[in-house]
C-alpha cells in the first residue's frame, strides 16, 4: 500500500470523519490519565477542537493552548473554543516559553509528525518540571491497522484494489512509543492500549462519513470507477457487523502513553 502524508484543509469535513471518534477514545483517555483539574494545558495538534472540547468539560483548565498547522481547522476550533489560545504552529517548534504548561497532550496526531524525537523533546521543553506529558494514536503497524477506516481498507483489499493511508510509524505501537518516550528524558512512563467504539445510522451514513476525501483511504474509494466502488459497497455489506436494525458498530484501537518531566 503507497503512504501519503494527508493535510486537513477542509475542517469540516474532518469533523465529520473523525470527530466522533476522536471523543470516543479522547473520553477513555482522560480518564485513564487522571488529569489534575485546574491545569495549564496545550493541545497538540488541536485540529477541529473535539479534544479541547473534552479538555474543557471534563478538567477544568485553568487556561487552554493549541497549535495545528492547518490555518482552516485552527478557525474552526476557534469556533468551538473561543476562549482559548489556538495558534497555526508546528510541533517540532513550538512558539511557547518553557515550562509554560502542566500538560501537554496530544491526540490523533502523533503519526502525522514527521519527526517524533523533536516533537517529544518539545512537549518535554514547554511543560514545567514535574509536568505530564501525553498522547494517544491509532495502533497500526505494517500487517494491522486500528483507525476507524480499518473495515474499509480491508474492503479494498479484498477487491484488489491497493488504497493509500497515512505513514506508518514507530510510536503507532506501544514498544515504539515508549522508546520514543525514553529518548527524549521523560520519566515514569506508563502505556495502555484504549478501544472505543461509534455506531452508525445505517449503511448509508458509514459510507458517506467514512468515504469522505479528507482521508487518503476516502480519497482512494473516491477514484474508483463506478463498478469498482458497487463492487466495494457489496462487500462491505457482507463484512460489516450490520445489526438488525440496520445501524454499523464496530471499534478502533489506539496506543497511549503518560509520563512525567
Amino acid at each position: 500500500m503507497q503512504e501519503v502524508r494527508p493535510s486537513f484543509d477542509d475542517a469540516d469535513a474532518y469533523e465529520r470523519y473523525m470527530g466522533q471518534w476522536s471523543r470516543a477514545v479522547g473520553e477513555k483517555f482522560l480518564a485513564w490519565l487522571e488529569p489534575p483539574q485546574h491545569a495549564r494545558w496545550l493541545d497538540l495538534g488541536c485540529g477541529s477542537g473535539a479534544f479541547g472540547e473534552l479538555i474543557t468539560g471534563r478538567c477544568a483548565p485553568s487556561a487552554l493552548s493549541g497549535i495545528d498547522p492547518s490555518a482552516a481547522q485552527i478557525e474552526f476550533a476557534r469556533r468551538k473554543l473561543p476562549r482559548a489560545d489556538l495558534r497555526v504552529g508546528d510541533s517540532m517548534a513550538m512558539p511557547f516559553g518553557d515550562g509554560e504548561f502542566d500538560i501537554v497532550a496530544s491526540a490523533l496526531v502523533l503519526h502525522f509528525i514527521p519527526d517524533r524525537a523533536r516533537a517529544f523533546s518539545e512537549m518535554k521543553r514547554v511543560v514545567r518540571r514535574g509536568g505530564l506529558v501525553a498522547g494517544y494514536t491509532w495502533e497500526r503497524s505494517p500487517d494491522f491497522d486500528g483507525a476507524p477506516y480499518a473495515p474499509l481498507l480491508k474492503g479494498m483489499l479484498g477487491i484488489g484494489v491497493a488504497p493509500t493511508r497515512s505513514p506508518t510509524v514507530p510510536e503507532a505501537q506501544l514498544d515504539g512509543l515508549r522508546a520514543t518516550a525514553v529518548a527524549a528524558g521523560l520519566l515514569q512512563i506508563a502505556l495502555t492500549r484504549i478501544e472505543a467504539s461509534y455506531r452508525f445510522r445505517d449503511f448509508d451514513d458509514y459510507w458517506e462519513t467514512q468515504t469522505l476525501q479528507v482521508s487518503p483511504v476516502g480519497r482512494t474509494a473516491a477514484a474508483l470507477a463506478e463498478e469498482q466502488r458497487e463492487r466495494l459497497r457489496n462487500a462491505l455489506r457482507t463484512t460489516l457487523p450490520i445489526a438488525a436494525d440496520g445501524s454499523i458498530s464496530y471499534p478502533a484501537r489506539a496506543v497511549a502513553f503518560k509520563a512525567l518531566t
